[in-house]
């Protein structure tokens, strides 16, 4: 009863939430719940079991309740935790502390209540549980098809301190359904990304005697192999090689040539030379592809390996290694738009009517109007950009049944009073995880339709982008304060679309945004660089505490790209890697062979700046369609990409 008596109040606010113009009181209970998390962060139990009683009939009470018990999790009972589920049955909170109390069953091998629990798990999306699962039907001998498959793809991406990936494998891997190489795999892993407790957990499946040798290895691993009174064991000397291979790959390929490559089998030769490459092709170096050439079996390499294959042949101009790569990635690789397009793109250099009609099916299969390479596909297909109907708006019905939705109201309140974690958290597993498949499209719409109202930007647009047969193009593409966006754009001498593209990718339009490294406000603009912006444009009365106020955090942060944007001789792909990466790295990742802008963005060394400069890219020529009405094109906006080739210098001061 208790539990319905909160509904009543929740139904009753989701009006005010989203309700433009009207201002939000703050209550003393609400303060209190801020109070609650930063206890729950700092694992203060007393703090959190003293304000229980202020939250009572709040209509965020769970959370505090969830707070508390999770900080006490380990010492709970049984019965403590049930009564926590049956108290909060069908809400986020309750499926969160299955999920907690299930990983803490797995350390504990817990088996039987276990199973009996994740039966009821409806989020299904930790991948340590799924390990565990499958550690289980080891166990009890109904391990399903392509288990040994699924554990590797899954154990591969797992962070070095997984527990249930690595118990899985080695209760697998002792039933001899698990093959060593992929054990040995996993701790190359741990190799080239310098975690040595993953290379020591995966030594401790398959070959324990050899773990004590881990710590020289990883602390010195030239030492290691150079050391002329000893051989390390070939599987060990892989290791080092790929340890040395993360940080000197061209000290690596010498000593694998000169002393190791006839102690190596085929495949641990393949995996350092691709690492090798890798390595050297993320560094822009001309001899990646020699490295490369070592590899006489692609399908020895990893995914990741064979990526950087790829872009280091687009980089070189050699199409015919660009689809070999490809052509050795496994499918669910081979199936992302970014493979599919640069296939097709290789198909088209060989000029026969079969590569020619499999490069046209190849576009085809990807083109749209919501990414980089779909954007692209289409171009090539003959297809502008142009906005898509919008679909019929939600109904007064649908509308409502958003609005009486428990989980989504919850999570715009929490939203609104500073809760935005939490709030993200309850709102994506209302939407995408709550029933099976999640939400059907007319639901997603109306949800973010209610989100958009009340202005929570990043859920509308993230909400929206999960519709599947129809595209809301006002929801996904949002322009607030569009009078002062375009006002300021145009005034400086920048295209108003390149700002929206991107303040969508930079904060979703999240006002008190702020980056784990400092960045503030709409356009995410660093603290040094708000100050020296201020000063060269004449702001005299700039104080930091107004980054987050959305006029000064506009005008700072078009007037730092235009600047950008002019240091970069006009090339929005240049200007775009330097506000996300900063100035310098991409003055040096131009210099080179001259490339087509997309080329040269597939090329980008880190990851997070090579993905955000193609959706600032595909962001923006959507919001010139939609701010012109015109049709649009990316690949006018991307050129061409070189060395410096105008008399103006760098500006050395640009931050």
């Amino acid at each position: 009863m208790k539990r319905l008596a909160i509904l009543t109040p929740l139904v009753a606010l989701a009006t005010t939430l989203t309700c433009p113009g009207v201002v939000f009181a703050q209550s003393a209970a609400d303060e209190v719940l801020l109070q609650m998390q930063q206890a729950s962060r700092k694992q203060d139990l007393r703090t959190l079991t003293s304000l229980l009683p202020a939250i009572q009939d709040h209509p965020l009470e769970v959370w505090g309740h969830y707070w508390a018990l999770k900080a006490r999790l380990s010492s709970a009972t049984a019965q403590e935790v049930e009564d926590f589920l049956q108290r909060w049955r069908g809400t986020y909170q309750e499926d969160r502390l299955r999920n907690d109390w299930l990983l803490l069953l797995g350390q504990r091998r817990n088996w039987a209540e276990f199973e009996r629990l994740h039966t009821e798990f409806r989020m299904q999306d930790d991948k340590q549980l799924r390990c565990y699962d499958l550690a289980i039907a080891s166990i009890e001998g109904r391990l399903p098809q392509h288990a040994s498959t699924e554990l590797q793809q899954l154990w591969m991406g797992q962070p070095a301190n997984d527990d249930g990936c690595t118990y899985a494998a080695s209760t697998l891997y002792a039933a001899e359904q698990l093959p060593a190489l992929a054990v040995w795999q996993r701790a190359r892993l741990g190799a080239e990304r310098n975690q040595l407790s993953t290379a020591r957990n995966a030594l401790a499946i398959v070959a324990p005697q050899h773990v004590a040798a881990l710590a020289g290895l990883f602390k010195s691993p030239q030492a290691y192999l150079s050391n002329p009174k000893t051989t390390p064991p070939p599987a060990l000397a892989t290791l080092a090689l790929v340890r040395l291979a993360s940080s000197d790959p061209d000290q690596a390929a010498q000593l694998l040539r000169t002393r190791w490559q006839q102690s190596l089998s085929a495949e641990e030769q393949h995996w350092v030379w691709g690492m090798i490459g890798k390595v050297a092709a993320r560094r822009l170096s001309d001899n990646a592809l020699d490295y490369f050439a070592q590899v006489k079996q692609l399908t020895d390499l990893n995914d990741d390996s064979l990526a950087w294959l790829a872009r280091a042949a687009l980089r070189a101009g050699q199409w015919d290694k660009v689809q070999r790569a490809i052509a050795a990635m496994s499918p669910a690789q081979q199936q992302d738009s970014t493979w599919v397009y640069w296939q097709a793109r290789a198909l088209l250099t060989q000029g026969t009517p079969a590569d020619q009609a499999r490069a046209q099916a190849l576009l085809g299969s990807i083109a749209g109007v919501d990414g980089f390479y779909e954007q692209l596909a289409a171009e090539d297909l003959g297809q502008a950009v142009l906005p898509p109907p919008e679909p019929q708006p939600p109904t007064a019905e649908e509308i409502a049944r958003a609005h009486a939705n428990p989980g989504l109201t919850r999570a715009l309140y929490a939203i609104r009073i500073g809760l935005r974690s939490e709030g993200v958290r309850e709102w994506n597993y209302t939407t995408n995880l709550h029933q099976p498949g999640g939400m059907h499209d007319r639901d997603l719409l109306a949800a973010a339709a209610i989100a958009c109202q009340a202005q929570v930007w990043d859920r509308c647009i993230n909400t929206s982008e999960r519709t599947k047969s129809f595209v809301s193009w006002q929801q996904r593409y949002p322009m607030p304060f569009k009078d002062e966006v375009v006002t300021r754009a145009r005034t400086i001498g920048l295209d108003p679309a390149y700002v929206y593209g991107l303040i969508r990718q930079e904060s979703r339009f999240i006002m008190d945004a702020r980056s784990h490294v400092g960045a503030s406000g709409l356009m995410q603009v660093m603290p040094a660089t708000a100050k020296w912006t201020a000063k060269k444009i004449g702001m005299t009365d700039f104080q930091p505490s107004m980054i987050n106020q959305h006029d000064v955090n506009i005008t700072i942060g078009t007037a730092y790209l235009k600047l950008a944007l002019d240091d970069f001789d006009g090339s929005m792909a240049l200007a775009a890697a330097g506000y996300n990466a900063g100035p310098g790295r991409p003055r040096n990742w131009r210099n080179g062979p001259v490339l087509d802008a997309a080329i040269w963005a597939e090329n980008v060394p880190f990851t997070e700046t090579r993905d955000y400069v193609k959706k600032v890219l595909a962001n923006t020529t959507n919001y010139a369609a939609a701010i012109t009405g015109q049709p649009q094109s990316l690949r006018s906006r991307l050129g061409l990409v070189g060395p410096k080739n105008t008399p103006v210098a760098y500006n050395k001061e640009l931050p």
